[in-house]
């Protein structure tokens, strides 16, 4: 039988508690983009003619959003024994995660659509991606947090101008929060899971595209962290945009990774089930800890999405403790200069323990992370 403790030792650490001196700091700083000065002027002037706004908004964003690098890990190659092994590490977005290309994709379409707000609810990350989105669209966004979160990119959200809603409750509550307010006010609804959701699986379908561009052909395995599912989702829809246009040769097989027990998409993998269901909210909600808030709900917004793309594709998923997670981001850092937030670390992790419980083909294996570069 497959012994867990193996993974551990392989991914660098000791079966003991793991602390790591970057918990609670965020992934990366926002970016100043003073080099779009002139665009971000006439994108955020509300006398400018709209298409004049657009145009710039889209300067903006095509200079710096996406073309993340991907990179070769030769010393994790060694340590899991795996060929290929590459990491997209989206931590070159703006304000370092992947929440950059939906946050700049959905202000660009509020601003085409003449809306003056955006609002949605988050867990921190995906919040300073759309406030900074927002401000340099010249629109106003509303921000809605679950009343127990850490928040420890709550100072950059309000640094960008954006109004912060603390909600009493979960993220799920936070999020009915901000659907009402957008019904009821009229304002851009960026919430994963609604109106938007094909927006946002093309906005992450560019992942796929630039994998494509850096390996000519799709890798046997992607491997994604999981919340919504929305990312996982959309990075499959990529790749299956280019299969059907013959660009590829196969679909990767998707691989889900989040915190133990803690997502619905990863449970219902995990234990055969059909369809993505919710998870028991009391189950979760004292369980959260600042390491796993990026990863665990009750409900997943984009969780069937994500969760049939695992099953097209014959993919899989796993989970991992705190702990594992935090001990994946040390030898993140350690092997491959990569400070990465230890959340994003949880598609490696399920990758790892495949191939330990099982010999993985030798191919070309793709992980997304997130963070910041040491």
């Amino acid at each position: 039988m497959y012994d867990a403790s193996r993974t551990l030792a392989v991914l660098g650490e000791p079966a003991e508690d793991i602390e790591d001196p970057y918990i609670g700091q965020s992934p990366a700083a926002a970016m100043p983009l003073e080099e779009t000065g002139e665009d971000r002027q006439i994108a955020a002037d509300p006398a400018m003619p709209l298409e004049s706004r657009l145009q710039a908004y889209e300067n903006i964003f095509e200079s710096e959003v996406g073309d993340t690098s991907l990179s070769r890990a030769r010393n994790l190659e060694r340590e899991l024994g795996l060929r290929q092994l590459y990491l997209k590490f989206e931590g070159g977005n703006p304000t370092g995660t992947q929440k950059d290309r939906i946050a700049f994709v959905q202000a660009m379409d509020a601003l085409r659509r003449r809306y003056e707000t955006i609002t949605l609810a988050t867990c921190g990350n995906y919040g300073v991606a759309m406030a900074l989105a927002a401000s340099l669209a010249g629109l106003r966004c509303r921000i809605y947090l679950p009343d127990a979160y850490q928040a420890p990119r709550r100072e950059e959200i309000l640094g960008r101008g954006a109004q912060l809603v603390r909600v009493a409750g979960d993220y799920e509550q936070a999020v009915l929060a901000s659907r009402r307010a957008a019904e009821l006010e009229e304002l851009y609804d960026a919430n994963p899971g609604g109106a938007n959701t094909v927006l946002q699986l093309r906005a992450y379908g560019q992942i796929a595209y630039e994998i494509y561009d850096e390996l000519r052909d799709a890798p046997a395995v992607v491997a994604a962290p999981v919340s919504n599912g929305t990312t996982l989702a959309g990075i499959h829809w990529g790749f299956a945009s280019l299969y059907r246009r013959g660009k590829t040769s196969r679909i990767p097989r998707m691989v889900a990774g989040s915190s133990y027990s803690k997502n619905p998409i990863v449970q219902a993998a995990l234990k055969g089930q059909a369809h993505c269901r919710n998870l028991r909210p009391e189950a979760i909600r004292d369980r959260e800890s600042n390491v796993n808030e990026p990863l665990i709900n009750w409900h997943s917004s984009d969780g069937e999405h994500a969760l049939q793309c695992i099953r097209a594709s014959r993919g899989w998923a796993g989970d991992a403790s705190d702990r594992r997670l935090l001990a994946c981001s040390r030898l993140l850092r350690d092997r491959e200069g990569l400070h990465v937030l230890p959340a994003s670390t949880a598609g490696l992790i399920a990758l790892a323990d495949r191939g330990q419980a099982e010999p993985l083909p030798p191919d070309r294996y793709v992980v997304i992370l997130t963070g910041r570069r040491s």
